[in-house]
């Protein structure tokens, strides 16, 4: 099955590749390598603001952070030219969770995009990650992350 087919049976549609906010790209290809800037927690209304571990559950973060994961995959896409079934792999992800100083639970967070990439992708969807707290993420979102993909050549 396509990845496209897979989302669209998800009932999962990719947002438009969100642009920069600040002075660099939002990916950058590197032969077989796209590193794709941190992407921060947006839904269709609006950003996903808020403190894990205060204002916010486990799984209101792990919702977060699939809402990263599809916006990972609209800047893969738009690396390959809009054409997905050019991703490989999922190499690694670095993910930010923006949660109080005794919250422990930030793996749990980042699974939310985790789970979702393999439920996407499969095996290739399984990848190296780290998962940390922050005290504050940009306007105040509740998770930031990262990621590096490889793609056809």
């Amino acid at each position: 099955m396509s990845i496209d087919a897979k989302l669209q049976s998800l009932g999962l549609t990719l947002p438009d590749a969100p642009a920069p906010a600040a002075n660099y790209v939002p990916f950058v290809v590197s032969g077989n390598m796209v590193y794709v800037s941190g992407q921060i927690s947006a839904d269709e209304n609006g950003l996903i603001t808020g403190c894990v571990g205060d204002d916010l559950d486990v799984e209101a973060g792990q919702a977060a952070a699939k809402r990263c994961a599809l916006s990972l995959l609209a800047q893969v896409k738009a690396a390959c030219g809009g054409d997905l079934s050019k991703l490989r792999r999922v190499v690694k992800l670095g993910a930010f969770v923006n949660s109080t100083a005794d919250f422990t639970q930030q793996p749990q967070v980042v699974n939310g995009a985790s789970d979702l990439l393999v439920e996407i992708l499969g095996d290739a969807g399984r990848h190296a990650r780290s998962a940390v707290s922050s005290p504050s993420l940009p306007l105040g979102v509740a998770v930031e992350i990262d990621g590096v993909f490889e793609i056809e050549g």
